[in-house]
């Protein structure tokens, strides 16, 4: 046969005539290239298939993804609401406690002014919840944005608020406000006769009587800054409050501070007696202003 031809013989196992095929040159080599061909077509429509199952499981995945993170957008939304709910209430509760504080130390003291005021353009996330994807979450970031200098001013008028209320504790404790002995005034603060000779003189404090020996209370938080005898006070203490406010106890019996040490409201400075320049067993009791005299029932509960 010619060169141009090629033979396939085919052989069976048992014993029968022996088939052969003669194929042309191009015939054959089109059959080889055909069955390449098929091989890789049926290979690329294999893996075209495997990709395709394999992308619906990524496509099925992320559709799961998508709509969890999308109940939990809704949930973080919802939250950030609650939240913007709960800065409001502060707001209100740092408006109470100034009407409080304004209520208790007087409407003549100065308290300070709240930062920050209620915001009528608070975004409500909720609401758009229903709507774009896109519009919730420019809202998120506004909203938390906003909560966030919210909280820094609340954080900023607390903090005021809180000094101004320490202030006016120390100068609460500072305040001469109890008695420092109980007994009957005998003589008041003013202008009076005098107890040892002829015409009037200006007395400076309060006179206190009550039994000898009774104990004199600091009537507020200071520091002792003097503690000695005197001509006419006998047994004298000072002490100094603060704030330009100090106090006075003469015709001590017995002095029990020591000059220099402080003293808490209600501990005990001396003891009622009859030294210096007395008619008889008291307290002269005595408060003064930037080192001015004035009357102490102005201090007193």
């Amino acid at each position: 046969m010619s060169d141009n031809f090629f033979t396939l013989m085919i052989i069976p196992r048992r014993k029968s005539a022996v088939t052969k095929i003669s194929l042309s040159n191009n015939l054959a080599r089109g059959l080889f290239i055909g069955s390449i061909l098929a091989v890789l077509l049926t290979s690329y429509v294999i893996y075209d298939y495997a990709s395709i199952k394999r992308d619906r499981a990524e496509l099925s995945r992320l559709r799961q993804q998508t709509a969890q993170q999308s109940k939990e957008i809704n949930d973080l939304a919802m939250k950030v609401d609650e939240f913007a709910d709960r800065m409001e209430e502060f707001k209100q509760f740092d408006k109470k406690i100034r009407i409080l504080a304004t209520n208790q130390v007087g409407r003549d003291k100065k308290i300070p002014l709240g930062i920050g005021g209620s915001n009528s353009e608070q975004i409500r996330l909720k609401e758009l919840i229903d709507q774009d994807r896109e519009k919730l979450v420019s809202g998120m970031h506004k909203s938390i944005s906003q909560l966030n200098e919210d909280a820094n001013e609340r954080e900023l008028s607390f903090n005021e608020l809180l000094k101004f209320l320490r202030e006016q504790k120390s100068l609460l404790a500072a305040t001469p406000s109890l008695w420092p002995v109980k007994g009957w005034v005998t003589s008041e603060f003013g202008s009076r006769d005098n107890p040892f000779g002829k015409g009037t003189e200006f007395h400076k404090g309060l006179d206190i009587a009550t039994r000898m020996g009774k104990e004199v209370i600091a009537p507020a938080d200071g520091l002792v800054i003097e503690a000695a005898h005197r001509s006419d006070d006998g047994h004298i203490v000072r002490i100094d409050h603060g704030y330009g406010v100090s106090t006075s106890y003469a015709h001590l019996s017995k002095i029990a501070a020591r000059q220099g040490v402080r003293v808490k409201r209600g501990d005990v400075v001396g003891y009622v007696g009859d030294t210096g320049r007395s008619t008889g067993t008291h307290l002269h009791y005595g408060v003064y202003v930037n080192n001015v005299p004035v009357n102490p029932r102005k201090y007193l509960k």
